[in-house]
């Protein structure tokens, strides 16, 4: 089961912002991702951001803070640290965790792990909500095919996770550990193999979901692939979840991509969420990251509430209200299940008072 709601949207539990929103009100973001660093050490050939060149911009930690800490007065709920580059990538990233924590907003990281060594992970455990790792592979050899990496370091992710896990347990942490992967033709074989080792290092979940095309994405290989024949792959794979370790396999956002249809007409999550990048730009939707038209403000040269509640903000959401064609954004895009409940929230079907 997907108790985690990840191939799902979790924004009916928020029902004062959603009213808010609804009666027309100004409302701060639920959710925000942050990239902390725009440096990666991997180059996986299915990476939606490497338009942005990998470039090694990193956050500065003080400034960062402040924001942070204006972000939980703000009434923000949680961040999640991944973005351009690998978050721990940045020198003071445990460190940025643990005073997002004491700003009171919930934490998360997505990262490919291979950083996250034992100091690290004793330091955070005690303060994030949950970390998961990007694993596209379950051998050594495709895994460094995949994330053009030397084999070595898909055993030192394992290792990691592994060690994560001891320390949890040591700790009294309640972070859960999951690992995903995207599905691409060179890694279905040995998805089984990924399923197996993450179960048996003690993880929670394993999530298997389908490749999403950026359109600013340098690479293309994978824009035709298809997720037909996946269904029996899920079979195989479910019958390895345990009473303590899921895997969630993807099938309705794989639909999604084969089918590539949206049943709304607007975007409507821009106000619920935001992300900053690595040089501290806030933007409306990172898919467009580099389109200035999603661009509201420098967290170097305005507070986050200047920035929210300013002038150019407001003129990008009339222009993104008036003008913008969703049929341009991502398919699986991460706002997708949550614009189907905006959507159907605003448009109603028939007899919906029979509860």
């Amino acid at each position: 089961m997907d108790k985690f709601k990840i191939d799902s949207h979790k924004l009916n539990y928020h029902p004062a912002r959603v009213g808010a929103w609804a009666a027309g009100e100004r409302i701060y973001p639920i959710y925000m991702e942050i990239s902390p660093s725009g440096a990666c050490n991997h180059r996986c050939t299915f990476c939606g951001l490497d338009f942005m060149g990998y470039a090694a911009h990193r956050l500065e930690t003080a400034m960062l803070k402040e924001r942070l800490s204006e972000l939980g007065r703000l009434g923000l709920k949680s961040v999640m640290y991944a973005g351009e580059g690998e978050p721990f990538l940045h020198p003071d990233m445990a460190e940025i965790i643990l005073h997002t924590k004491a700003a009171g907003i919930d934490v998360a990281l997505t990262t490919n792990g291979t950083l996250m060594d034992e100091d690290t992970a004793r330091r955070v455990l005690p303060s994030v909500s949950w970390i998961k790792v990007s694993c596209n592979a379950g051998n050594a050899e495709t895994y460094a095919a995949v994330h053009r990496v030397k084999p070595a370091q898909f055993d030192l992710a394992v290792r990691n996770m592994a060690r994560a896990v001891e320390l949890r347990r040591e700790l009294g942490s309640a972070c859960t550990l999951g690992v995903q992967s995207l599905l691409l033709p060179e890694n279905r074989d040995s998805m089984l193999d990924l399923a197996r080792t993450a179960r048996d290092i003690g993880l929670d979940y394993l999530v298997v979901k389908p490749y999403s095309q950026h359109p600013s994405s340098v690479t293309d290989q994978y824009k035709d692939i298809s997720y037909a024949d996946s269904e029996a792959l899920a079979r195989e794979l479910r019958e390895l979840s345990t009473d303590t370790f899921s895997v969630i396999v993807r099938l309705g956002a794989m639909k999604k991509w084969d089918e590539k249809a949206r049943p709304y007409a607007k975007c409507q999550a821009l106000p619920f969420w935001s992300y900053i990048d690595a040089r501290g730009g806030v933007w409306g939707c990172s898919v467009f990251l580099g389109d200035e038209r999603f661009l509201y403000g420098d967290i170097h040269e305005q507070s986050f509430e200047d920035i929210w509640t300013g002038e150019r903000r407001r003129k990008a959401l009339e222009w993104f209200d008036s003008e913008f064609d969703c049929g341009a954004c991502r398919v699986n895009c991460r706002m997708d299940e949550i614009n189907r409940y905006l959507w159907e929230l605003k448009h109603p079907g028939p007899h919906v008072n029979f509860i």
